[in-house]
């Protein structure tokens, strides 16, 4: 298992912390001496979190932060008040997520509940924190993405599914995005020579709530995911959420670089570094994924 090295003196956000992945990473990360600030949609989530890492490592430097990603205010709300403390921020693990929702689902913002949770709400985050991230001296930003992405399309005319909905083909159009942004950050960073590196990051097949929570929005009762499949090989969220550490934490980790699980399928295994699909890398898809973003939130990505 991935021995994440010494964290003391760096601060980390990550996002979707209050379980599953989100709350292995920032366990983890703590455990090695970061500072962590939980950002999570449920406060009361977000602290039972907090109280159970603490029941690992009882020393651990935790806050609690409420961030919505479906919502852009809440989003500049988190940037801003980090933006106004000053402090040097590492680590961004942009890792919340939801998944295949059985109905289109719109946000406060009018956008389709999967692309804004996972796509435009990250890339609002981290174009905000962009200033403090490259002012910290060598931090990372690590974008969760999925097997998903491998295949997912991206069509920037209509990245809200609005002409026609279906919940898987909308989650891999989103994961896809996030791998696309990942590398345009990066590469944004190597032009301008910013002390920045962004990565990407797959898990594999891990069973989390993700599965059954996306599949419940807009329904009284839970429903269980058809792809919780039984049959495929999977993974525990210490696995799962190896590939993010890496990225986040690896000193051979690269700046652009692509992390997911070694073993059968990418399913399953320790994390290696892993091929993005050929789709994720056409020339200027990044560009215009990022103008069409800025467009959304009025953010541009500057580094």
């Amino acid at each position: 298992m991935y021995d994440v090295p010494p964290q003391g003196g760096r601060r980390a956000v990550v996002t979707g912390a209050s379980g599953g992945l989100g709350l292995e990473v920032a366990r983890r990360l703590a455990g090695a001496g970061a500072e962590v600030v939980l950002a999570v949609r449920s406060p009361e989530r977000g602290e039972r979190a907090a109280a159970a890492i603490r029941e690992d490592h009882p020393g651990a430097r935790l806050e609690v932060r409420t961030l919505d990603l479906a919502d852009l205010a809440s989003v500049a709300r988190v940037a801003e008040g980090l933006l106004d403390e000053g402090r040097p921020l590492h680590l961004l693990a942009n890792n919340a997520g939801v998944m295949r929702p059985r109905r289109r689902t719109e946000t406060v913002d009018g956008l389709e509940l999967q692309f804004a949770t996972n796509v435009v709400g990250h890339y609002a985050l981290s174009a905000r924190l962009a200033p403090l991230l490259t002012r910290s001296g060598g931090a990372r930003v690590a974008w969760m993405s999925s097997s998903a992405a491998h295949v997912g399309r991206l069509d920037l005319g209509d990245l809200q599914a609005t002409r026609r909905y279906r919940p898987f083909r909308a989650y891999a159009q989103s994961k896809l995005a996030d791998l696309v942004l990942a590398l345009f950050m990066a590469e944004r960073a190597a032009a301008s020579g910013a002390n920045l590196a962004s990565m990407a990051a797959h898990p594999g097949y891990v069973r989390t709530n993700l599965f059954s929570a996306g599949a419940s929005v807009g329904r009284s009762r839970p429903r269980r995911s058809l792809l919780e499949a039984r049959w495929l090989p999977h993974q525990e969220v210490d696995w799962g959420a190896e590939p993010l550490l890496v990225a986040l934490t690896s000193p051979e980790a690269a700046n652009g670089a692509y992390y997911g699980p070694a073993g059968p399928w990418g399913l399953v295994g320790p994390a290696t570094l892993v091929r993005a699909p050929r789709r994720a890398t056409r020339e200027g898809l990044g560009a215009r994924l990022a103008e069409a973003l800025a467009e959304l939130t009025g953010v541009e990505l500057a580094l």
